[in-house]
């Protein structure tokens, strides 16, 4: 039987779920154990995180030229990276993540390695295959970010201008979806994706993701 965009996009997001516990850094954040200066190193890294996606979206959507539906995918996402690094600004200063301190900063190579990956499938993925696999990654980014968000004003008393980056990321994204959908039945008329490398790019996302928490994990146990 020949699937739907929609069914095909929620059955990958759903082989493609993380195990929950292979975010360790998370649970300290949600019961107010993480370290100020983990909070400031997610900022930093983030900066950077945000810069490289940016540039690779820009590029796929650029490669995706003849095909206008899954370009208008990977325009939004170029544009969400703008949004979010303006957001990122509160939370950064909030933790003491400033210019000065950014200029000195050294990333961590486990937490570049996901920007790393992106930026090679933005040169060399199929753009359809990618569409489906950063689906699985932007569901998980996306809870990781909710309880984020709701940690930093329970238990560190920051306000919803702090926690704009993650209520950016957690809020329901229905035109996100929306371009999603539209991308994964272009590449299914055209015949252009494969479930293979869909599920080898996808797992390799999600372990490099898992790379980025468990680095600051453990940077905090080191500071704590």
């Amino acid at each position: 039987m020949t699937r739907t965009a929609r069914e095909l996009l929620e059955g990958v997001t759903g082989k493609l779920a993380p195990d929950p516990h292979a975010n360790r850094l998370l649970p300290l954040v949600a019961r107010g154990a993480a370290q100020l200066g983990t909070l400031a190193a997610l900022a930093l890294e983030q900066r950077h995180v945000i810069a490289a996606d940016h540039r690779a979206f820009v590029h796929l959507a650029e490669r995706s030229a003849a095909d206008p539906a899954t370009a208008a995918f990977f325009e939004m996402l170029a544009r969400d990276e703008v949004t979010a690094g303006e957001r990122l600004t509160a939370f950064a200063a909030a933790v003491g993540a400033d210019e000065a301190r950014a200029a000195e900063y050294e990333p961590l190579a486990d937490c570049q390695a996901y920007p790393a990956y992106v930026a090679l499938l933005a040169l060399n993925g199929e753009p359809a295959d990618v569409v489906l696999a950063l689906g699985a990654n932007v569901a998980a980014w996306g809870g990781y970010c909710e309880t984020i968000a709701e940690a930093l004003r329970r238990h560190y008393g920051f306000d919803d201008e702090v926690c704009g980056f993650f209520d950016f990321f957690a809020e329901p994204a229905p035109e996100l979806e929306s371009r999603a959908l539209a991308a994964v039945q272009a590449g299914l008329d055209a015949e252009r994706i494969s479930m293979d490398e869909v599920l080898r790019h996808g797992r390799l996302l999600q372990a490099y993701e898992a790379k980025f928490w468990h680095a600051l994990w453990e940077l905090d146990q080191r500071v704590a």
